[in-house]
């Protein structure tokens, strides 16, 4: 193992690039493709000083340790450093959840694993980051390889020339210090989990290699699969192929100069995808000697005055918030059975519909809602009130945004992109949530954009017109009657008033509960309470006429520091149908009910 020591002129606090770094690349379906597994056990040491980033006198180094491959343990860094006398924790895996002593540190932690590895002759190697929440930066061999902003999206830093052939090692930086200039600001109502919260791996291709794909079925012409595959490094000319034996269609095209081929293919037999019936595909892209094998599936979304229409039909979205905590052990969800976990309990409620808030899910998680049929809601970490003045922290959002449709573009189960939640309604707020669905449809014109907006109340009228919805397809609004407003009742005299002809999703609602504590319907934290406000909430929203779905808050109880009340929350936020335990909590089955029996919303 390596002893720990100086990192080159980096400012991870400030976010700027330090000399040497490359931007990281984004790869779509990088999940799919043959790869080299970096998860396991990581030596991790934590830094509140940031003692690998400056002197004691506070000043940026310039020159250190990591600038040079060849140096020992102690040969240039402080001798109180050695990741080999380092503790260990799982990645992936926050760093809150595995050792106790870090439950609730917030700063930069060092990380190092040495691995083995010999590169193909002539293929590019890169090191896929699945999240590294929130600033990271990462060196292979003592050579600085990239970093990067961005709590919930995949990156890829490109490693080819710090490799050698044999043992290897790799040092990341990361921090999850909370920024008035982040994406999320410092204020959130979940857990502000720290580390290499996904997957890490790394993935080889050729020199020439597919970067980015989209494939997906026209809306306007029955049975025609087309998109556009880029390859980096491609020469105008070039030809590549869009394959799908199961369906007999083949589409080809040839790159222009940006390195795009634009493509389509024609299909008499597809089976359209639907949560009645989940159909995936085989499609093989192939361009020169590289090929990426996928499992797509093809559907249409659009709306058509205040209808949803999946497959050109009316659908009604029953759904439910999920946040990606992890049941059972809490800390960030991060594998295959968490994902079936927390979406079979929504199969289990009766949605065909969850929103996944309030950040870029794993692509674990997409990938079991397109297997499982359930639509998705992802959402940009536009969170409250960020600094909606200010272009640099635009430019992050926007960053966000471009990777989280970069990597999960071929999602048959995400039905929409939201762009932001609960944000104040002001100029400069507008213009930058605007810029944002302007940004997302110019990079995906296949999906609806939407995005969780405030209510305001005259008298018993709540009253959505929030002028941010002008820029959207779907109208999201939050609301907790019966929680932060009155008493459950209240929802039987409330009407609501909708400024645009658009379908409606209620994207919150809801009540906290303590799984096990029990008392009359009035009572407030019991079991019964949180029942009588579901009950009072479904009535409601039958009178909303453009009601087209619904995600109540929230499918699980999940770890929040706003929620300290001792013996009812404990840190939890108590809204879910379910604890963190799994048990399944009174008003579950109100709202199981009313999915199963289709007496709310619009019948489909």
């Amino acid at each position: 193992m390596r002893g720990f020591g100086f990192a080159a002129a980096v400012m991870i606090v400030a976010g700027a690039v330090g000399a040497g770094a490359q931007a990281p690349v984004v790869l779509t379906g990088a999940d799919v493709r043959p790869a080299t597994s970096l998860n396991g056990d990581w030596h991790v040491i934590p830094d509140p000083y940031q003692t690998g980033l400056r002197d004691f006198h506070g000043h940026e180094l310039t020159r250190g340790w990591f600038a040079n491959e060849k140096a020992k343990p102690g040969d240039t860094g402080p001798i109180d450093y050695d990741f080999s006398k380092a503790a260990t924790i799982k990645v992936p895996g926050d760093w809150n959840t595995q050792r106790p002593e870090f439950f609730w540190y917030e700063g930069l932690m060092w990380y190092e694993r040495d691995f083995e590895y010999t590169a193909k002759a002539g293929d590019r190697v890169f090191l896929h980051v699945g999240a590294a929440n929130y600033r990271s930066l990462f060196w292979v061999n003592g050579k600085k390889v990239c970093e990067h902003e961005g709590g919930f999206t995949a990156f890829n830093c490109e490693v080819t020339g710090a490799l050698k052939a044999g043992g290897n090692f790799v040092v990341a930086a990361v921090d999850n210090t909370r920024h008035e200039d982040a994406v999320p600001t410092t204020q959130t109502d979940w857990w502000n989990y720290g580390g290499l919260t996904r997957a890490v791996s790394l993935i080889e291709v050729p020199e020439r290699f597919i970067d980015q794909y989209d494939v997906h079925l026209s809306r306007t012409e029955p049975g025609v699969i087309e998109g556009w595959v880029h390859v980096a490094g491609g020469k105008a000319g070039d030809k590549v192929e869009v394959a799908i034996a199961e369906l007999h269609a083949i589409g080809e095209g040839v790159l222009d100069e940006q390195g795009r081929a634009k493509f389509l293919t024609v299909s008499s037999n597809l089976e359209r995808w639907s949560p009645e019936h989940p159909k995936l595909y085989r499609v093989a892209i192939q361009a020169g000697a590289d090929t990426v094998t996928d499992q797509i599936g093809f559907r249409t979304i659009e709306v058509k005055g205040s209808e949803i229409l999946l497959n050109g039909k009316p659908v009604f979205l029953r759904g439910v918030s999920v946040h990606a905590e992890a049941p059972y052990r809490t800390g960030r969800a991060n594998s295959d059975k968490d994902a079936e976990t927390l979406l079979g309990w929504a199969k289990e409620l009766g949605c065909n519909f969850v929103r996944l808030a309030h950040y870029p899910h794993d692509e674990t998680m997409l990938r079991a809602a397109d297997r499982m049929g359930l639509m998705v809601w992802s959402e940009n970490p536009v969170y409250w009130a960020v600094q909606f003045d200010k272009p640099e922290v635009y430019a992050k959002a926007e960053r966000q945004l471009q990777e989280e449709i970069g990597t999960s573009r071929n999602h048959a189960a995400i039905v929409l992109w939201s762009m932001a939640n609960e944000t104040p309604i002001n100029d400069a707020r507008t213009k930058f949530i605007t810029g944002l669905a302007t940004r997302a449809r110019e990079l995906d014109p296949t999906r609806l954009i939407t995005a969780a907006l405030l209510v305001r109340a005259e008298g018993t009228t709540k009253i959505v017109d929030d002028p941010l919805g002008a820029a959207l397809d779907v109208i999201g609004t939050n609301e907790y009657i019966g929680w932060y407003e009155q008493h459950p009742e209240t929802a039987d005299k409330t009407d609501w008033r909708i400024a645009y002809d658009k379908p409606l999703i209620m994207s919150e609602f809801g009540a906290d509960a303590k799984a096990g504590l029990h008392g009359g319907d009035n009572d407030r934290w019991t079991e019964e309470y949180q029942a009588n406000v579901y009950r009072h909430q479904l009535g409601m929203l039958n009178r909303i006429g453009q009601l087209r779905g619904m995600s109540p808050w929230i499918l699980m109880d999940f770890r929040s520091p706003r929620r300290p009340l001792a013996g009812v929350q404990d840190e939890f936020n108590r809204k879910g149908l379910i604890s963190d335990q799994g048990e399944k909590k009174k008003a579950f089955g109100v709202l199981q009910e009313a999915y199963t029996k289709g007496t709310v919303g619009k019948a489909e």
